[in-house]
């Protein structure tokens, strides 16, 4: 792991009861720096969200956070340990208005928490105009930056994001990008699993792509945008 790494995944293997899907996944993320994690679908990117969170039982490897062990450990150690998740399809709950979100989840901070829900507001304005709505009141772009003020306001050192773009216009999709370059600048190691290369290409300083459950790309964002030939035989797109 490098000096100044946060996670490291190392050799994680982990499938369902139909087979294996993480064949020994090895990936470090650095702290204030973003990994955009690529790849088609069914490679193995959601899975690897799942086992990093524990919500998944890894059956192999190893992954950390600096020098704590969390692997097999249950979801709630791992997100007390420092660890934000911002799930696929967000998962709001709906009867509940945005500033409730942010006190319940507030309740789990791993300490009193840099980020506090003033600073929240600040840096997300629409959710403070929208702090009493009910969160299924919210359009789509609001409910997914509601997710992401809901993992940090947890205090993470370590941000997972899957698919944030999902659903969105591209305008939402670059707000939602520049709330992501803004979470790296705290200090803060996010690792954003996308299908949007816009989005990944926007914010992300390395690409990792992963193919059959392992990552077999790896190289800065300006290196991998240079190089289209190997994004189409990788990923099936013109970069």
């Amino acid at each position: 792991m490098t000096r100044s790494a946060l996670l490291e995944i190392r050799g994680l293997r982990a499938g369902y009861a139909g087979g294996t899907v993480l064949h020994g996944v090895d990936l470090a993320v650095e702290r204030g720096r973003i990994v955009g994690l690529l790849g088609r679908n069914g490679a193995g990117k959601s899975t690897l969200v799942m086992a990093v969170m524990g919500l998944l039982r890894p059956s192999g490897g190893m992954v950390r956070l600096d020098d704590a062990d969390l692997t097999g450990r249950r979801t709630d150690e791992i997100a007390r340990a420092g660890v934000g998740l911002v799930p696929q399809g967000r998962r709001i709950w709906p009867t509940l208005t945005v500033h409730e979100h942010l006190a319940l989840a507030g309740r789990h901070a791993r300490q009193a928490g840099r980020l506090r829900t003033a600073e929240l507001y600040e840096l997300l304005p629409r959710l403070a105009e929208r702090r009493r709505q009910l969160a299924g009141q919210l359009s789509g772009g609001e409910q997914q930056m509601l997710a992401i003020a809901r993992a940090l306001v947890t205090d993470p050192r370590v941000v997972l994001l899957d698919e944030p773009s999902e659903g969105l216009a591209p305008l939402l999709v670059d707000q939602i990008g520049a709330v992501i370059r803004a979470i790296a600048d705290r200090g803060v190691a996010v690792l954003l699993v996308e299908q949007d290369l816009h989005l990944a290409f926007a914010v992300a300083d390395e690409i990792a792509v992963m193919a059959k459950g392992v990552i077999v790309h790896r190289s800065a964002t300006p290196a991998f945008r240079r190089d289209p030939a190997t994004a189409h035989r990788l990923l099936g797109v013109e970069a």
